[in-house]
């Protein structure tokens, strides 16, 4: 009706054109057209810099050209407002990185679209790509001490591609974090270059792994370990499928899911069991045997003790096959642990001894001294005290060879419960004492700092668990 007022907006009808959208394009179009040939295309591809971000080396690669050229058309090109400087200034005063502004992306891209070959664009991709690879084997390699491959491949980089000291690449990974996770994501999402963003994602993440604590780098693994998943399922790779669920799976179980962690790992099981097709090799067993061995660790961690030994045992024979004497040790350990949860004690017990004889085989003997003291523990539950006190006496033996004082305090105490079965008061004596002072040494020893590298890992192997 004539005077009512207008209908309010509502979602949906055509955005009113911004006044400034007008001058801002015609500006652009100017700037570009005036701007030297190179920069004008170094300018273009710059819609290719992840999360908009970039630096003199993502720069150089991108067009193909020396470093500090790439730094002085940086420079020209913010000076002319279509970058912004995003991060501190440099030994030459200049910023160590930029960033496209949200404004100028649509019509960077829409020039990039327009003025550049589809092929020209996905070889600077690759380019950028490759560039960041390079960069993050360096930023891994001053963790580490390289290997003699690793340290010819160091010694043929540019110095200005490496990392003087561990606190210079972490400052870098620090400021490169936004950009780094961005160009994986794109590089996973985009396909295509499929090839280079496994490359990617996986030097990624030992990046990370090196670099931060588990719980620093978990989410951003995770989602890493995600996209790792969404290119083996797109190109049908089933081997790296199963690592990936593996991996996520261990993630979800180092953040207390320990239901989503199994079945992380009964995919993964599925996945190295299951036909691979012809681009693949058959099953991979060391695949099954881990997946196997983490559905047992789940089971274990959820107190479904029964589930967890019978899932123990299925992994058993794939280490029996291999000879991996180490494997069958751990293994047969972790299957009298489970049953003695359980009460089957006899069970236990041949489980323990198998595992000790796994382990003398293969001559580690801290790991042989603990699979004794469980035999013994296990001998004296089922009401053997004179053969616990044997046993026992052979695992300290053993232990009084390593350096493990909890160990020897733990057979101390042991040793002195068969005693006391026994009548045997003073020994038993004897041995609680021992105990006290293994166990007082022990926690003076604990105190004294030692230093420690970051590790990642949620369910490291023991050798009796």
């Amino acid at each position: 009706a004539e005077g009512a007022p207008a209908d309010p907006p509502r979602a949906g009808r055509t955005r009113v054109p911004d006044p400034a959208d007008v001058p801002l394009g015609r500006a652009f179009a100017l700037v570009h057209t005036a701007l030297p040939a190179p920069s004008a295309r170094m300018l273009r591809l710059l819609a290719l810099a992840p999360a908009g971000l970039v630096d003199a080396h993502l720069a150089a690669a991108l067009v193909g050209c020396p470093v500090p050229a790439a730094r002085a058309t940086l420079a020209e090109l913010t000076a002319f407002g279509l970058l912004r400087p995003a991060g501190q200034a440099g030994a030459d005063g200049l910023p160590d990185q930029y960033r496209v502004p949200g404004c100028l992306e649509g019509r960077i891209a829409a020039l990039l679209a327009a003025l550049e070959r589809p092929g020209e664009a996905v070889l600077a991709r690759a380019r950028m790509l490759e560039r960041v690879v390079t960069r993050l084997r360096a930023c891994q390699a001053v963790t580490e001490q390289p290997t003699g491959e690793e340290r010819e491949w160091l010694a043929a980089l540019p110095a200005a591609l490496r990392f003087d000291n561990r606190a210079a690449a972490a400052g870098w990974l620090v400021t490169r974090r936004p950009a780094l996770l961005a160009a994986a994501r794109t590089a996973a999402t985009d396909g295509g270059l499929d090839t280079l963003a496994r490359r990617l994602l996986a030097t990624l993440s030992r990046v990370l792994i090196a670099h931060l604590s588990p719980d620093q780098a978990r989410a951003e693994l995770y989602g890493l370990q995600e996209l790792a998943l969404l290119i083996a399922d797109r190109q049908r790779l089933t081997r790296e499928r199963a690592a990936a669920l593996l991996s996520l799976g261990d993630l979800d179980a180092g953040a207390g899911r320990p239901r989503a962690a199994l079945d992380r790992y009964r995919a993964a099981l599925e996945a190295a069991r299951g036909d691979r097709g012809p681009r693949q090799e058959g099953v991979d067993a060391d695949d099954v045997r881990r997946a196997l061995e983490s559905v047992a660790d789940t089971y274990a961690e959820l107190g479904e003790w029964q589930r967890a030994a019978d899932w123990y045992g299925r992994a058993l024979p794939m280490s029996q096959a291999r000879g991996d004497l180490a494997g069958v040790g751990r293994l047969h350990g972790r299957v009298g642990a489970a049953l003695a949860h359980t009460g089957q004690w006899g069970e236990a017990l041949r489980a323990w001894r198998a595992a000790a004889a796994a382990h003398r085989r293969h001559g580690d003997v801290p790991a042989q001294a603990r699979a004794l003291a469980e035999v013994a523990r296990a001998q004296e539950r089922v009401g053997r005290p004179e053969e616990a006190l044997r046993t026992g006496s052979d695992a300290l033996r053993l232990a009084e060879h390593g350096a493990d004082l909890r160990l020897r305090a733990e057979l101390r105490l042991r040793l002195a419960d068969c005693a006391d079965r026994l009548g045997r008061a003073d020994a038993a004596a004897a041995h609680r004492a021992a105990a006290e002072r293994l166990t007082a040494e022990a926690a003076a020893a604990e105190e004294r700092p030692a230093a420690t590298a970051p590790t990642f890992g949620t369910q490291t192997p023991s050798a009796n668990d």
